[in-house]
């Protein structure tokens, strides 16, 4: 044999000795150390998983192929102080007067956007927080056996009634301040001013609000009267366009006729009647119409939301969770005398108008004073107009 061929094989031979010293290290090394990694035990407690098994690849696949956009923001609102209505036997019938300032507050709220290709398609609140407490404005309403109808004019003693009265240079609230009058403080009447007396007293001259003073008439108390009557009222006259930044002229006596039905089971509106004529005497609104909102969306008082959180109208309800989201009240007079304050500054007058306690309408949802108007933005139902005139014509007719 040649000395090529000779080391050719020798090549050949070692190649396979190799092979053959490969295979029985891995039998018997790498494959038993390989069973005993799969037989040992590990603590899986301590184990760190990949984020990856945890990826649900089909949802973002699902999400991103979609065309809707959800978006949210923050605002921040007044809050509405609440009126509480107390009964004085030692005020004759007829006088009403506050006694303590009411004072709003501030909240933020949060909302949620939906939009589908780029289109605004829902919008919602979905939480609110109160950043600054409103102050409760009291009222106290004369429960006597007397009636007053007096109407005061210039050169009459009234006095504060008021926790406090500023004395303003303009009858505005916005105008500069001249002083701060306490409870009894004897005022003299120089000129009338819409809901503005211009007065002077002991180191002041300038406008207070009517609503904080009282006129004590001694002669009307010692004369008894048999109560309001509707001479010299003027009833308004029910419409589907009529106007509701006007007092419907109801007295007392009859809208406690019309609040006391058979539907009324649970007697809420009937015991709650004399609020409704409150309102308009303070808020210049037509209280009938109030008393539908409240009877359309409580259902005549039977509500959840009504029975449990005296809130007639769902105030503060939004739609994903609206028991949650309705104000709770400590009872109906709150609820009723808050909603008329909202439809006045925000609903039914124009930007600027002069309204309650001085202030000024603001008018963020303003489309006119009428049920078509208040239902562009107050109802995402597009029959509420309506279903709430529908209630309107019904106390009407009871007349």
């Amino acid at each position: 044999m040649r000395a090529k061929d000779k080391r050719n094989l020798a090549i050949l031979l070692a190649s396979i000795i190799i092979i053959l010293i490969g295979a029985i290290i891995y039998n018997h090394y790498l494959k038993t150390n390989e069973v005993l990694a799969k037989e040992s035990e590990y603590d899986i407690e301590n184990v760190k998983i990949s984020n990856a098994i945890q990826i649900d690849l089909d949802e973002i696949i699902a999400n991103n192929m979609s065309d809707e956009q959800q978006e949210y923001y923050k605002e921040v609102l007044e809050l509405e102080y609440i009126t509480k209505y107390q009964n004085n036997p030692e005020l004759p019938k007829g006088v009403v007067q506050v006694i303590q300032e009411g004072r709003t507050g501030m909240q933020e709220i949060t909302r949620k956007k939906v939009y589908e290709n780029g289109e605004l398609k829902a919008e919602e609140q979905i939480s609110s927080k109160i950043t600054k407490a409103a102050v409760n404005k009291i009222v106290e309403v004369g429960t006597g056996k007397y009636t007053s109808t007096y109407k005061v004019k210039v050169g009459d003693t009234v006095y504060v009634t008021s926790d406090r009265l500023e004395v303003m240079v303009e009858p505005s609230e916005t105008s500069e301040k001249v002083a701060t009058l306490e409870r009894d403080t004897q005022l003299k009447i120089l000129a009338l001013s819409n809901n503005w007396y211009k007065i002077s007293t002991t180191g002041a001259t300038g406008y207070v609000k009517s609503e904080n003073t009282t006129y004590i008439n001694k002669n009307e108390q010692n004369q008894e009267s048999g109560g309001n009557t509707s001479s010299g009222n003027k009833i308004a006259t029910p419409s589907f366009d009529m106007a509701l930044n006007k007092p419907s002229g109801l007295t007392l006596e009859q809208f406690k006729k019309i609040l006391t039905d058979s539907k009324d089971t649970n007697k809420v509106f009937e015991n709650n009647a004399e609020y409704f004529y409150y309102i308009e005497k303070q808020y210049n609104i037509n209280g009938v119409f109030v008393a539908a909102v409240g009877i359309h969306e409580s259902a005549w008082g039977t509500s959840k939301i009504a029975n449990q959180k005296h809130n007639l109208f769902g105030y503060g309800a939004y739609d994903s969770n609206p028991y949650n989201g309705a104000y709770q009240f400590s009872d109906y007079s709150e609820s009723i005398d808050l909603i008329a304050r909202v439809f006045v500054k925000y609903y039914i007058n124009p930007k600027g108008t002069s309204i309650y306690g001085g202030e000024k309408a603001v008018a963020t949802y303003y489309n006119g004073p009428t049920l078509t108007g208040i239902n562009k933005k107050y109802a995402t139902d597009k029959n509420w107009a309506n279903a709430v005139y529908t209630h309107i014509k019904y106390l009407y007719n009871k007349l």
